[in-house]
């Protein structure tokens, strides 16, 4: 069973953006700790936006999460160039994680923009019937989902 939020291609893209950053992290120490523990905190925070983004009922609420998740997003790309002028990562490396924040940044501008939630299908109470047995024809059981084919 997956939740709503691990529905979206954005959230798992976030997530295999955060075991990048985990392994890459495990390498810096010293000069570049504090740019380290803030890209650990940036990257966690793009996933986690998105997961109570999409949680939220209202429109205003979902897009503030995705912004924020979006700014992570973009903070990330920053600490990158940070740890690239300090040496301490490969800037074809970075470039390669930059273009997948990017699309991580323009699927979530998306989300925002939309209000878009990912969960179960919303239906009314005329639409739930007991067993599929109560449809008046076939037609109609096909018609609303019902039909053997589910």
């Amino acid at each position: 069973m997956a939740l709503g939020h691990e529905k979206l291609d954005v959230y798992r893209l976030a997530i295999g953006y955060v075991a990048w950053v985990f392994e890459r992290a495990e390498q810096l120490s010293g000069l570049h700790r504090h740019a380290r523990d803030q890209w650990l905190r940036a990257s966690q925070s793009i996933p986690l936006n998105i997961a109570e983004g999409n949680a939220k009922a209202t429109e205003a609420d979902r897009r503030k999460y995705f912004e924020i998740a979006r700014g992570s997003a973009l903070e990330c790309a920053a600490i990158q160039d940070v740890l690239v002028v300090g040496r301490a990562l490969d800037n074809g490396l970075s470039q390669q994680r930059k273009s997948d924040l990017d699309r991580i940044a323009a699927m979530l501008t998306k989300l925002g923009r939309r209000g878009y939630t990912v969960g179960e299908p919303e239906r009314s109470l005329d639409a739930v019937r007991s067993p599929a047995g109560d449809c008046d024809s076939e037609s109609d059981c096909d018609r609303e989902g019902l039909g053997s084919g589910e």
